[in-house]
């Protein structure tokens, strides 16, 4: 089916290039600190923002009227929208997709009936994967848009829904796993509650801490080598969400064993939501382990739900990549473009445009980030500031070879009498500015 009005791949033109369609910064095999920009940033193009979203927000319909939204087989649907996905990877040179079940298939009158025609359009997948080399960054399942999960999925007071919630992902995670994705994701998008009146927040605790272990279970039972990952959802849509932030998942995982084999796919728009920036939850999720892969997008400031637009803001991309790049970079995670053209934007081609932005956006960020590492003078600074923390007794302190009492005895016998030392936020400010 023709749905792009271009046909030609998408191509690296460099800084100068006036032509839209070109990439100016992303320039996929440049290296940069050892690696290339395609293997430091692994993006990914979602399905449900780029196929599946009509253009409708709270307040209005439909603005996109594509033809699978309307097409009279919903299997002929998503055979259609499978070929404009892997039309898309193609004019973006992307290597990687990322999908919920109920993105790519429809549910039919049954659990049973849903998993077959999964099944069906992840044998096209295999196909096309084959054919073209792109890859599955990860999968998960949809266990928030159904009636059923008005009340949360795992966290659902109903065992039933629990352990159809069980079923419906172990046959994605078997998708997933067949189609050699390399992470699974669990995307609870009503994991909360609205009253304390009708919540019993023990029980759904020790449910969400039982389903994390049954899929963990699952994935080393059946071989998958990818970590499960968890999205933080702050107030979506539920005003006290389980999953709120990087510091509330792990005190979850903590409780049941769970943080080695769960780490985090952190969100910019989810980061905002919750009172943070997004690079406090990459830093933060780094300094605890946790740290998994993303999904690429901002959100409005002025605006109090998930926009998800696509990111653009080159100073936020690249304080974004200088914690990637701290952290050691992606292993199984990319950059998944969980972002929406907004609903004027109506045009096909307007989707390219849009990845294409926002690529190069982070290109930049990558270059920019490369540039804070290789100059150092942010880290110096850094280092300089809890450089007392390397004395031979003050690591002793540190790594609990003094008591309370002993810590004491010390301080009063030397006379010690700390004087403030300035944190020169400013100056480096200043310099962070310099590589921009």
């Amino acid at each position: 089916m023709n749905f792009y009005a271009t046909k030609d791949p998408i191509k690296y033109e460099g800084p100068s290039s006036t032509n839209a369609l070109a990439y100016r910064w992303y320039n996929p095999t440049q290296k940069v600190m050892g690696k290339t920009m395609a293997e430091h940033l692994r993006f990914a193009v979602c399905y449900w923002h780029t196929l599946c979203w009509p253009g409708t927000d709270p307040f209005g319909g439909e603005t996109f009227n594509r033809q699978w939204h309307h097409a009279a087989d919903p299997m002929e649907a998503a055979r259609m929208k499978a070929d404009v996905m892997f039309e898309t990877l193609r004019l973006l040179g992307v290597d990687y997709f990322t999908f919920h079940d109920l993105d790519i298939a429809p549910e039919g009158n049954s659990l049973k009936e849903f998993n077959s025609n999964v099944t069906a359009i992840a044998n096209i997948f295999e196909s096309k994967m084959a054919k073209s080399g792109r890859k599955l960054l990860w999968g998960t399942a949809n266990m928030f848009s159904n009636r059923r999960f008005m009340a949360g999925a795992a966290t659902n007071p109903d065992a039933d829904v629990f352990a159809y919630c069980a079923a419906q992902v172990k046959h994605c995670l078997d998708v997933t796993h067949g189609l050699g994705g390399e992470n699974y994701v669990m995307w609870g998008g009503r994991e909360g509650y609205e009253t304390l009146l009708n919540t019993n927040i023990g029980q759904e605790l020790k449910q969400a801490g039982r389903f994390l272990s049954l899929v963990v279970e699952y994935k080393h039972k059946i071989g998958f080598k990818g970590p499960i990952l968890i999205e933080p959802k702050p107030k979506e849509p539920t005003k006290h969400q389980y999953d709120y932030d990087t510091a509330s998942i792990y005190g979850l995982l903590k409780s049941y064993g769970l943080e080695n084999d769960v780490k985090l796919n952190l969100e910019q728009n989810h980061a905002i939501l919750a009172g943070h920036t997004f690079e406090h939850e990459i830093a933060l999720a780094s300094a605890l382990g946790i740290f998994g892969s993303l999904d690429i997008n901002r959100g409005d400031y002025l605006l109090g739900w998930d926009t998800d637009q696509f990111a653009m803001n080159i100073p936020e991309v690249a304080l974004t990549m200088y914690e990637i790049l701290k952290a050691g970079g992606f292993t199984t995670g990319g950059m998944n473009f969980d972002a929406k053209i907004r609903r004027q934007s109506i045009d096909p081609d307007d989707l390219l445009h849009a990845h294409v932005g926002s690529m190069d956006a982070s290109a930049r960020g990558l270059l920019i980030a490369a540039k804070m590492i290789e100059d150092g003078k942010i880290s110096k600074a850094v280092d300089a500031r809890y450089a007392k923390w390397n004395e031979p007794q003050n690591m002793a302190m540190l790594a609990g070879k003094e008591s309370l009492d002993e810590i004491a005895t010390r301080v009063h016998k030397s006379g010690l009498e700390p004087q403030p030392k300035s944190g020169r936020q400013e100056y480096l400010e200043g310099i962070l500015n310099s590589y921009i």
